[in-house]
């Protein structure tokens, strides 16, 4: 891959990284409710495919207009990672060594809209034990292990999503050999 699209597509990390970052410096700050919101974790999911999307389309324009699967797919998957790493990292040194605190009051407000929406969903009660007793296994949502491992989801994740985009976005070069 051409040094310029590498450097696009580290750009755009960094755009996505400083968006998430924010998003995520704000609610800790500002509305700590937030981050049990549904809509809000969509969001944020909805702002790395689009700039996943985003990064992979300039990466084909900056190559004149063709552009191979794998530079498409490497396009998409730099932009999400530093999009989503510096996020998590900022992030974990917020909840694990700033205010571990915050962390704790969050993790129950997240236990229990989970379990609240289950009940609204009308889940048998014996699923709703099962879940609590999961969720206190996992201990703190904020841990190292566990915001690693949430890393680890999402990149697998969001690389389906961009070896969906990167077959869309490929164009080969027909006077190619």
């Amino acid at each position: 891959m051409e040094k310029s699209l590498k450097s696009s597509a580290t750009s755009y990390g960094l755009y996505l990284a400083l968006v998430l970052s924010s998003l995520t410096i704000i609610g800790y700050a500002v509305y700590l409710d937030l981050f049990t919101q549904w809509w809000f974790g969509i969001g944020q999911m909805l702002l790395v495919i689009i700039f996943g999307i985003v990064s992979s389309v300039k990466a084909r324009t900056l190559s004149g207009g063709f552009i191979s699967f794998k530079e498409a797919f490497t396009a998409f998957f730099i932009t999400i990672a530093i999009g989503i790493v510096i996020p998590a990292l900022i992030g974990l040194v917020i909840f694990n060594f700033i205010d571990p605190d915050a962390a704790t009051l969050l993790q129950d407000k997240i236990v229990e809209s989970q379990l609240s929406m289950m009940q609204n969903f009308g889940a048998p009660q014996e699923a709703i034990d099962e879940a609590i007793k999961q969720m206190e296994a996992q201990g703190s949502f904020f841990s190292i292990s566990n915001s690693l491992k949430s890393i680890a989801y999402q990149l697998v994740g969001f690389s389906i999503i961009g070896l969906i985009v990167a077959a869309v976005v490929k164009k080969n070069d027909p006077n190619a050999a």
